[in-house]
């Protein structure tokens, strides 16, 4: 297994990452709260990885923290919580808004996230409560690693975006309608996808 990763950052589409190591691409799918803090293009990261065997594909996905894996390891170990719902999971909310949704036993929260209905969340807040009494005494949100690339163009950051959105299993529309409300010239796709997320809850 492939538990962590140190190369240089060669292409980023959230959700997925291509990493160089030792002349190497490794292909990644990455949550949000690791994609806005990622250094710019060119930059040697490290990632801390969670690989997924099946039949027909090897997966790896990939963490700044290893809060964040940990967190990944608990919600797919989850009935009916593959690894697409747990990076929209992931996304939609930071760590400490989805320890506080589970505390309060919060379904509104959830339910604004693709994929999950209001039986789904009343089931996944049930099933993390117990799961997440270790996560109650950790510190705040994570911080930033890097500070904010480059603003690429602005019709590209807005594609970038909207593909981002999708990819994380938004419709089209929902999509297009969340990153209009927010779209602002000189944002980077990061911020574009943060500010719109955002929005939707």
């Amino acid at each position: 297994m492939i538990g962590r990763l140190r190369g240089v950052l060669i292409d980023k589409q959230p959700p997925h990452l291509l990493l160089e190591v030792g002349g190497v691409g490794y292909e990644l799918d990455a949550p949000m709260s690791t994609l806005y803090n990622l250094p710019t293009l060119g930059n040697e990261v490290v990632l801390h990885t969670h690989m997924v065997v099946r039949e027909d594909a090897q997966l790896l996905y990939g963490f700044l923290e290893k809060r964040e894996r940990e967190l990944f390891r608990e919600l797919i170990r989850l009935n009916g919580v593959g690894p697409k719902l747990a990076l929209a999971l992931m996304s939609g909310m930071d760590m400490d808004e989805l320890v506080r949704a589970v505390q309060a036993q919060d379904t509104r929260a959830l339910v604004k996230i693709p994929g999950v209905g209001k039986k789904t969340a009343e089931r996944l807040l049930v099933e993390l409560k117990d799961r997440f009494k270790a996560w109650e005494t950790l510190p705040g949100a994570l911080q930033p690693l890097a500070g904010p690339s480059a603003a690429p163009q602005v019709a590209s950051a807005v594609d970038d975006a909207l593909s981002a959105l999708i990819g994380l299993g938004y419709k089209p529309q929902e999509a297009s309608r969340a990153v209009s409300a927010v779209e602002s010239e000189g944002l980077s796709s990061e911020e574009l996808i943060r500010r719109a997320l955002k929005g939707m809850v």
